[in-house]
């Protein structure tokens, strides 16, 4: 079967127009995850969606507004959560964090075992964007606008935020806000890309992306829209790896997105191991065959 007759089914023109609006949502506030290293904060978001999504299907089925607002609820819990536990102990942010998400992902998992939810516990943990319906695309191209035009238009003290908090300060930025919308944007991008990775992908539809960008560029701009660009055409090709080996969508999405951060991390011009080894050698040899000269 050719690529093109691939996408003559609907099932899979609705699947390529999730990949592209999920993927490129994801590449683009991946940028912002990776540079506020925010990773460990967004994969405890992720975890933590699992008891949410649990319970609203429980409640209200597998309706697309009871999920995600299942997820958000339960992403807020472990993050203020985790807040509360440590301004009010001892512990440390990433300590409560990660002790209330790994609870809350062991509750998920006991939940859906004796819930009787007529999905398995693989759909939600690893997603399948093979089955997504008109409403999950909906919701997607919902998120997907919300969350980039937000960022289109707090780019300048999003930029003053994230690198001279100070000076944000000084010049009336509310910076703690500015960053607890980047959580709510993060939740609602993790939220709408359960279908397509599942919870415990989400994380790697984000980051690497922005991840492999990081390694060929040193520009923000250029890291949020390269990495959009890339979060959208590595998950199509997750999409179409996904069909032709029968592996779920998830798994494939992320091992294209993987491979190509590894290769960026191996032969990236400027920052990749190989070149900056060959680089290296180059310059030495070159200094040994100078000194070479001057000594004759």
């Amino acid at each position: 079967m050719s690529l093109f007759e691939l996408f003559h089914y609907e099932f899979m023109q609705r699947a390529l127009v999730a990949c592209v609006l999920i993927g490129f949502t994801n590449g683009f506030i991946g940028a912002f995850v990776v540079l506020r290293r925010l990773a460990l904060m967004a994969d405890a978001l992720s975890h933590s969606l699992l008891p949410g999504l649990a319970i609203a299907a429980m409640l209200v089925g597998l309706s697309t507004a009871g999920l995600l607002l299942g997820g958000l609820l339960a992403a807020f819990f472990v993050a203020i959560g985790g807040h509360l536990i440590a301004r009010s102990s001892r512990v440390k942010d990433e300590t409560a964090i990660a002790s209330l998400y790994i609870i809350a992902f062991a509750l998920g998992v006991a939940i859906i075992k004796f819930a009787h939810v007529k999905v398995s516990l693989d759909h939600f943990l690893f997603g399948n964007i093979l089955g997504i319906a008109n409403s999950d695309l909906w919701t997607s191209f919902a998120v997907s606008a919300i969350v980039l035009l937000s960022l289109v238009i707090l780019h300048r003290p999003l930029l003053l935020a994230l690198f001279e908090p100070s000076v944000a300060k000084t010049q009336g930025v509310a910076v703690d806000w500015l960053l607890g919308l980047i959580i709510v944007l993060i939740v609602l991008t993790m939220v709408s890309s359960l279908q397509a990775v599942g919870v415990l992908l989400s994380l790697g539809l984000m980051v690497l992306p922005a991840a492999t960008i990081y390694l060929l560029s040193d520009s923000y701009s250029k890291m949020s829209w390269c990495g959009g660009l890339l979060g959208a055409s590595g998950a199509v090709a997750g999409l179409i790896l996904s069909y032709w080996t029968n592996i779920p969508s998830g798994p494939a999405i992320i091992m294209v997105l993987g491979t190509v951060f590894l290769a960026a991390y191996l032969f990236s011009p400027k920052y990749g191991i190989i070149i900056r080894h060959l680089k290296a050698r180059h310059l030495h040899e070159e200094s040994l065959s100078r000194w070479d000269e001057e000594k004759h």
